[in-house]
């Protein structure tokens, strides 16, 4: 019987801890943005692995690169860039959701108002033509709905599962093994 709870390990392998991160970015290495090639190997990596497993990021450098300031602040700076980017996606699920509140409230009140006014038609108009502007009103307060209809059946799930690996990999242990030159 194999332990589900096994850590899986992400190996990368730089010449440089400087590779990891967006040059671009002004912020110490604490802050850092990652570099975009970094960040989706460890988060595409991550995705194959099962939700609740436990993940070590291990990043393989030169050895004098790893015996480096930079290197021991490797932790930090994946477990804050992971916690922003795991708060920004609960951001962005946030914001979706109240928009889809907003929507919902709109397409209802189209879908009220098409019904009164088809029902007034109704009995304003007989045959055929008051039938068509009857049914047009009614597809026109469904159509109202798909909007807040898509985001709560369809759109929130996946930004709530990037929201917890991005929380999940904020929580991984990260260690640096440094290449020795006959291994390289």
């Amino acid at each position: 019987m194999s332990d589900a709870k096994a850590t899986a390990v992400i190996e990368i392998q730089v010449e440089k801890v400087s590779q990891l991160f967006d040059s671009l970015d002004p912020s110490p290495l604490s802050r850092r943005d990652l570099a975009a090639r970094a960040e989706d190997y460890i988060v595409s990596s991550a995705r194959e692995l099962p939700a609740r497993q436990p993940v070590t990021i291990v990043v393989h450098l030169p050895a004098e690169e790893a015996k480096g300031l930079m290197a021991g602040q490797l932790a930090a700076s994946f477990r804050n860039y992971f916690d922003d980017r795991a708060e920004h996606s609960a951001f962005e699920l946030k914001d979706l959701l109240r928009v889809g509140r907003l929507s919902l409230v709109i397409g209802m009140a189209v879908l009220a108002l098409a019904l009164v006014v088809g029902a007034v038609l109704s009995k304003l108009m007989e045959g055929m033509f008051g039938q068509y502007w009857i049914e047009g009103l009614i597809i026109l307060g469904w159509v109202a709905l798909w909007r807040p209809m898509e985001i709560f059946l369809y759109e929130w799930w996946p930004i709530l599962r990037e929201r917890n690996l991005y929380r999940h990999l904020a929580t991984a242990e990260v260690i640096v093994k440094p290449i020795d030159g006959a291994n390289a």
